[in-house]
């Protein structure tokens, strides 16, 4: 039998390795674009057509962005950690699974619905880390850092959560 640490070690990892490669590489330039868009602050886009117009993003297609995004995220996650479980003989509570990729989907959208004064950057101010989060500057980007931190956080309590009830092959 193998150790409970180490299930979650690998399926941590797993999981984290999912979340990098479906957030950076899955995630299409539209979503990464509207995703944060509302009615009071809409998202302009362009095309490569300098006579065409741009294209108006409010609340509705921000809430559809993000939430597709999310959900190619989690598919992607899955993938990771459901080949990787096979081959490292892991089997995972389905269960337990299902639970850790909600809560997976549901905290990245919180995260990434980035409207002005949402969770982050209010969590950001109330925690004195607003300059922190507003500074891009000198090769850092404290948004982006903060929000890593986050879905990091969420990452591990995931990766508890699926490894409930697991066992070896």
């Amino acid at each position: 039998m193998t150790h409970r640490s180490a299930l979650f070690a690998a399926v941590l990892g797993l999981g984290r390795a999912g979340s990098n490669i479906g957030d950076h590489w899955i995630q299409n330039d539209y979503c990464a674009r509207v995703k944060g868009a509302t009615d009071a602050k809409p998202v302009y886009l362009t095309t490569d057509d300098p006579d065409a117009e741009p294209t108006v993003h409010g609340t509705t297609d921000g809430i559809k962005a993000c939430a597709w995004h999310c959900l190619t995220y989690t598919a992607t996650q899955a993938l990771a950690v459901g080949a990787g479980a096979r081959v490292l003989g892991i089997r995972l509570h389905p269960g337990a699974a299902a639970a850790a990729l909600a809560l997976s989907f549901v905290t990245h959208y919180a995260a990434d619905r980035r409207v002005p004064g949402g969770l982050l950057e209010t969590l950001a101010e109330k925690t004195g880390k607003g300059n922190f989060w507003r500074l891009a500057d000198h090769g850092i980007n404290g948004a982006y850092c903060l929000d890593s931190a986050w879905h990091h956080g969420w990452e591990t309590a995931a990766a508890l959560v699926a490894t409930i009830g697991s066992t070896t092959r």
